[in-house]
């Protein structure tokens, strides 16, 4: 009887490990374990500044501005419920230049959400996009990261390329500019000593309503801009798309 106990024992903990495991493949953005995502080249003087949760009518157009002023081309997950209520923001992003990418209709977890669900979410918001801009959408960041051997293969069957990050800003805290700055820094220098490029996780938007103050986030990248080296390159997600 010790025996079957800790036999019993020894798998469940064993089965524990494993669904532990596959939560932590699911949220943590460099891991592959359920299919390919584009995350960075190998060149770790590149950056490529990549925006969830817009279009949004409190920041957006003031990123853009910055942007605009130091000549870089970003990447923008617009999620299809603010691009259908602001589409005006959505056009300015393309017409500035940058990449529009899928980021779904609502920002549901989508590794818990059903195969439907999943789909639906996804061809919702590329039929949103396409119908504001005119052009096709090509990239996708799932929400929270989240996500799962579906999520991935259904949205390469709408021709859309899985985009994750490998540094965070954590901008959706109350951490202030040099918090956000902070953040940023730390994470390009561990990439640049890896040989790696940074794609950098910010927010011009916040998923639960249009209106997010993320002018600490504005401010953060006009001083990144700034006090760029002249070794370091800013990209958008599709120059490393095609590497």
């Amino acid at each position: 009887m010790p025996g079957a106990i800790a036999t019993v024992t020894a798998g469940a903990a064993a089965l524990g490990l494993a669904v532990s495991g596959c939560a932590y493949a699911s949220l943590w953005p460099t891991s592959q374990i359920f299919g390919r995502t584009l995350i960075a080249g190998d060149d770790g003087d590149e950056i490529a500044l990549t925006f969830d949760d817009g279009p949004n009518d409190a920041a957006t157009l003031q990123l853009l501005e910055v942007l605009a002023r130091h000549g870089v081309a970003a990447t923008f997950f617009a999620m299809g419920d603010f691009a259908h209520a602001r589409p005006e923001i959505v056009r300015e992003v393309v017409a500035a230049g940058h990449v529009l990418g899928n980021h779904t209709m609502s920002h549901p977890r989508m590794s818990t959400q059903s195969a439907a669900r999943i789909r639906q979410e996804l061809a919702d918001c590329n039929a949103v996009l396409e119908d504001v801009t005119g052009g096709a959408v090509k990239f996708f960041r799932p929400p929270f990261g989240a996500r799962r051997p579906y999520v991935l293969r259904a949205a390469r069957e709408l021709g859309l390329t899985p985009v994750m990050w490998n540094v965070t800003g954590y901008d959706w805290n109350p951490i202030g500019v040099d918090g956000i700055l902070a953040n940023l820094d730390k994470g390009i220098a561990k990439n640049r000593r890896r040989g790696r490029g940074s794609n950098l996780l910010l927010h011009d938007g916040g998923h639960r309503a249009m209106g997010a103050a993320r002018m600490d986030t504005v401010r953060a990248v006009d001083r990144l801009l700034l006090a760029r080296t002249t070794a370091m390159r800013f990209v958008s997600v599709d120059a490393w798309a095609r590497e």
